[in-house]
């Protein structure tokens, strides 16, 4: 008898569309409304915040606070030079590949609206073999069929303008979900899908629950350094994205082994707060959710890192969804990993108990 999926045609219909929907750093609102108006039936009330974090809240009125969290910004670039002949140089906002740019199709952000244009590159039989040039931020250029500067500004583009990739979500193989910005719309995603099996099962938490979906943090964790001052929580359990570090060229003596359909990824770093993590832990062993476990060193470079060393110190742990190719337009991760993050993040929230301290010393 074949599991039955806790993802259903209207969440998969909501995660496509959301994933589709361009989101760059300091430009999430538009995904931003998208993703609360999915949450809207599963919460009590919204808070928002000057720069666009959004956050649906169930039991506001509680003393106690957990926040469950992932990150709705996604990388992308800027313009930074248009030339005389009309092609443009680029910036990067967040953590884009250059080396992945050329011959990709973008959309550059206007007020008249999206301008088209291609990462354009030499063609082979024009570049010298052994002293070819890597694509680089200094040589890769987009093209976005003019020949002068003003009619580059005629079509509404210019310094400062946001760009992003067009390429959308597909299936490949039945259980492998593609697209662009799967880091980290997947966490805002599953952390929704969270508050959604709260309601459908009725389950009552003795604490307000604040289903966090932060902006910025590809430059910085900036969103998150923002609300975690606004609500004050009491616990943090973030989710983000971690290498599936089985494909070729990536070292696992240096990046540790962790893959894609292997469930959860569960990080010990300085930040997770132990006790918080073994909550964690205890939970998938009991409810049998298989589950990977990862070593970050000073820092987990994810929004954990955050929440754990504001206000005095919030208990945080984090739970990654392991993925391949991360910062292509091609990322990728296996479904059963994204139900098992859904169900270890629900059932670890059923295990929290109000008041709960995490403190090593006692009450």
């Amino acid at each position: 008898m074949a599991k039955k999926s806790i993802l259903n045609k209207k969440s998969l219909t909501f995660l496509e569309k959301y994933l589709n929907n361009p989101a760059p750093t300091g430009y999430e609102w538009e995904g931003q409304k998208l993703w609360m108006n999915y949450l809207k039936p599963y919460v009590d009330e919204f808070i928002t915040d000057t720069y666009g974090t959004a956050v649906g809240v169930i039991n506001p009125k509680a003393k106690y606070k957990v926040v469950i969290e992932g990150h709705a910004d996604e990388i992308s670039w800027y313009v930074n030079y248009i030339t005389d002949n009309g092609l443009i140089y680029v910036i990067r906002n967040g953590g884009s590949d250059h080396q992945i740019a050329t011959s990709k199709r973008v959309n550059i952000h206007t007020k008249k609206g999206i301008v088209k244009g291609v990462f354009g590159w030499p063609a082979i039989h024009t570049r010298k073999g052994s002293k070819e040039q890597a694509p680089t931020l200094e040589n890769i250029c987009i093209d976005v069929g003019c020949n002068t500067k003003e009619e580059v500004l005629k079509l509404g583009v210019h310094v400062g303008c946001v760009i992003t990739y067009p390429d959308e979500f597909f299936i490949l193989n039945k259980d492998k979900f593609v697209c662009r910005a799967l880091d980290n719309r997947m966490g805002g995603f599953m952390i929704a899908e969270v508050a959604r099996l709260l309601k459908e099962h009725k389950d009552k938490l003795p604490f307000g629950l604040y289903i966090t979906n932060s902006v910025q943090e590809e430059i910085g964790l900036r969103g998150a350094e923002m609300i975690t001052h606004t609500i004050k929580p009491d616990v943090a359990i973030v989710t983000d994205v971690c290498h599936d570090t089985t494909t070729p060229m990536i070292e696992k003596k240096t990046q540790g082994e962790t893959k894609i359909g292997d469930g959860p990824v569960i990080s010990y770093a300085p930040a997770v707060q132990n006790r918080l993590r073994e909550l964690l832990i205890d939970t998938a062993e009991k409810k049998k959710i298989p589950f990977q476990r990862m070593a970050s060193s000073r820092m987990t470079g994810t929004d954990t890192d955050a929440f754990a060393y504001s206000n005095g110190g919030v208990a945080s742990a984090l739970i990654s969804l392991p993925l391949r190719y991360m910062h292509t337009t091609v990322e990728m991760v296996h479904r059963d990993d994204v139900e098992n993050v859904i169900k270890l993040i629900y059932e670890s929230l059923l295990n929290i108990k109000e008041g709960e301290t995490f403190s090593y010393f006692g009450k």
